[in-house]
């Protein structure tokens, strides 16, 4: 289970980086992979229009519209709240802009912003920028990237909002310790070594860097750090965690709460819909499918999903096994089993007594990884706040799940998510009404209002 990041923790791990910060050498920045680039560079190619449209599809393949673009609010204008243990950091007006933009940046410094963390100014930017995994990017795709927002973007006049993060924690010298600590040093091009294979390479270059995955779907270490960056840094690459109040799914070959059981297909035809027949998109993940992955070329979705498909799972999971046991009681009438009737009653219109789902609109229950993960917050939120399915060009039709917490107590909805985790081979842990409670204040979902 993902462990908790709280404040206090935060504080500790400031504490800590201060204390080897003082440790550390005149050298140590460049060992540590703290190299600040150079803020004068100039663009060493001609911007052109190929090269500007390059660059967009870039900045599709790196998510920069889910972030930078509010909604309801210009492109890329940033102002949009990301929300950490320790208060919201807004993202940045990133339009050519030269009063409130980045339009008077120089390559060198958009460069250092985006593969570095270090503003413009030379201080260190909050790690809600993922530019530890930016420094995967290489040089062609970042000279598009500055080609792109330099001169493909309409500017914007937006004044960027502080942070809302509180003293101490607000300071910004730690974070250039944090950088040389966590961050990995620059790769202008990635090398494929050995046997990998072209596709595979594409694909670990992809979620590695730019659609940097592990930003959610990696769990974090005191520091705020991810605690590996790519599959070489150990096993808790890509196996989830908490981020929103969502269980970001493990992604590795965990039968049960990973990928095991999904094929590349389905892979890439979640990534280009938002849903297939063994889940649907939720919560962020609705966001990357929307701007970035429903757009991107079939070839490197395939590539992320043969990259995705090659990690493994922790061998600590038994094979998923259809039980069609309680299927058979409810059909029979038999709904005496904890959260049965309350199943009945509120979800099994769309997700069937067999927990089967319809294929291609409401997710199958049985076997869905987010049903199963250690965690239950995912499924709790669904199942209070609702969610939508993202339109895209190949699937235009959105799907939503109201939301059930004005009309189910807490009680209610835990014996409901305790019944679908024990339910047609599912094997999550059971929930409790306080767990739910929690969420539930988290999630600013309202009482229940209907009587019973």
């Amino acid at each position: 289970m993902a462990s908790k990041i709280t404040p206090l923790r935060v504080v500790a791990g400031l504490v800590i980086l201060g204390v080897a910060g003082l440790a550390v050498a005149v050298g140590a920045p460049a060992a540590f992979g703290g190299d600040s680039g150079n803020p004068s560079a100039s663009l060493p190619v001609p911007i052109t229009p190929a090269l500007i449209q390059r660059g967009s599809y870039v900045a599709v393949e790196g998510d920069c519209a889910a972030c930078h673009t509010n909604p309801g609010g210009q492109a890329f204008a940033g102002g949009l709240p990301i929300n950490t243990p320790i208060g919201a950091v807004f993202t940045s007006n990133i339009t050519p802009d030269k009063q409130t933009g980045i339009g008077s940046w120089s390559y060198g410094e958009f460069e250092r912003a985006v593969r570095r963390g270090v503003r413009p100014d030379g201080t260190a930017m909050y790690p809600a920028m993922p530019f530890p995994s930016y420094t995967h990017i290489d040089d062609a795709d970042m000279e598009a990237l500055y080609a792109y927002f330099s001169k493909g973007v309409q500017p914007v006049v937006q004044q960027d909002k502080p942070a809302n993060i509180p003293w101490p924690m607000s300071m910004r010298w730690p974070l250039t310790w944090w950088r040389w600590f966590f961050a990995p040093t620059v790769q202008s091009a990635r090398a494929p070594g050995g046997a990998q294979d072209a596709e595979l390479a594409r694909g670990a270059y992809l979620v590695e860097g730019l659609e940097h995955c592990g930003t959610c779907h990696t769990d974090r270490g005191i520091g705020l750090q991810e605690l590996a960056l790519t599959p070489q840094g150990g096993s808790a690459y890509l196996a989830g965690a908490v981020v929103d109040n969502y269980s970001a799914s493990d992604l590795r070959g965990d039968p049960f709460t990973g990928l095991g059981r999904w094929s590349e297909q389905d892979i890439v035809e979640f990534l280009q819909t938002g849903h297939n027949s063994k889940s649907a998109a939720f919560g962020g993940m609705t966001d990357v499918v929307t701007h970035s992955t429903s757009h991107m070329q079939p070839s490197d979705l395939q590539a992320i999903a043969h990259f995705i498909k090659s990690l493994p799972g922790s061998g600590q999971e038994h094979a998923f096994v259809y039980n069609p046991a309680v299927a058979l009681e409810l059909q029979r009438g038999d709904a005496s089993a904890r959260g049965a009737q309350d199943y009945l009653n509120n979800c099994a219109s769309c997700h069937l007594s067999s927990g089967a789902g319809y294929t291609d609109t409401f997710p199958a229950l049985a076997g869905n990884p987010v049903v199963n993960a250690a965690n239950p917050v995912s499924l709790i939120h669904i199942v209070l706040a609702g969610g939508s399915t993202p339109p895209t060009a190949g699937a235009p039709t959105s799907f939503t799940m109201p939301g059930f917490a004005d009309r189910l107590s807490d009680q209610e909805v835990a014996d409901i998510v305790t019944f679908i985790r024990s339910s047609w081979g599912n094997q999550g842990a059971p929930v409790d009404a306080s767990t739910v409670a929690g969420v539930r204040k988290a999630v600013n979902a309202p009482e229940p209002t209907l009587s019973k």
